[in-house]
């Protein structure tokens, strides 16, 4: 099998292919330097040139805030881009996997979101993500959609590490807590996208790291962890306004995991962990 994995300069992008390769899988992890996925003859001409089985789509335009101010932009790289990855998938008959967000869905209320649950993005990015599933479900009768949330990994700027700076010049922060969700850990993500590529079990699916917190309670657990002396003070979403409105409700079901047979990932707390002794690694 062969696959080749955009946004190999990102975070889960880089994790991926590292999965790929330790499981003795050809793979090519490509950037923008590579080819303009938002160009269709150049996206065509290069994916017919390495006839890959498998497509992993990790690219996307994920600044939200400033996707605010450039949604033409984030509508190209997020939709446009994946349209043109859909019909090459279709017209080399390639599997397509695209990884998708938690900003898909409102973010209201306390319930857990189906993977088939009412969509209503709030903003621009969660829009075009959103865009992007519509578009990867009109041009192809099979896919895989993964959606996940509050990603972090070891290449690239992510909430953990901005934390762990912070924690080095405070003793006290505020932090976000009543937003809530899943953090995930690329590197088990990736474990989990390489086990799910290489099967037919297509279908829309939700991946973070088992359990729940709030953003507060997630910098406290990474202070904790890399034993900083940091207390974390919880403040509401209105005393830290972004330009972007964020989901107050990130829970994602994974029943559609559990019923395709894939292992849920491990918790959250247990991923911190192993993510700081990574950072310590390298």
């Amino acid at each position: 099998m062969k696959v080749l994995v955009t946004g190999y300069a990102g975070q889960l992008g880089f994790d991926v292919i590292k999965a790929l390769q330790e499981r003795a899988i050809d793979c090519i992890g490509v950037t923008r330097q590579d080819f303009d996925l938002t160009d269709f003859a150049a996206t065509r001409h290069f994916i017919e040139a390495y006839a890959p089985d498998a497509i992993i789509h990790c690219s996307a335009y994920t600044a939200v805030d400033r996707a605010e101010d450039e949604p033409e932009l984030c509508q190209q790289v997020n939709c446009a881009a994946v349209r043109n990855l859909a019909e090459v998938c279709r017209d080399q008959k390639a599997k397509l996997m695209y990884i998708s967000t938690d900003y898909v869905f409102p973010g209201d209320g306390t319930a857990f979101y189906e993977a088939d649950a009412p969509k209503g993005p709030k903003n621009v990015y969660g829009k075009t993500k959103l865009a992007g599933e519509m578009a990867v479900q009109e041009i192809l009768a099979e896919y895989f959609i993964v959606r996940i949330s509050w990603v972090f990994g070891i290449n690239g700027k992510n909430f953990v590490k901005t934390m762990l700076a912070l924690g080095k010049t405070r003793n006290k922060l505020t932090v976000v807590g009543d937003q809530i969700g899943s953090p995930t850990y690329t590197a088990d993500l990736a474990a989990l996208l390489c086990d799910m590529v290489v099967t037919e079990k297509y279908g829309v699916y939700q991946a973070t790291n088992e359990g729940l917190c709030s953003w507060a309670e997630f910098a406290q657990e990474i202070f904790d962890q890399a034993g900083l002396a940091v207390k974390v003070l919880p403040v509401s979403s209105a005393e830290y306004p972004t330009k972007a409105s964020r989901p107050h409700n990130s829970r994602l079901s994974k029943k559609s995991l559990d019923a395709a047979g894939f292992k849920r990932l491990p918790a959250w707390q247990d991923a911190v962990g192993r993510y700081l002794r990574e950072l310590q690694e390298n």
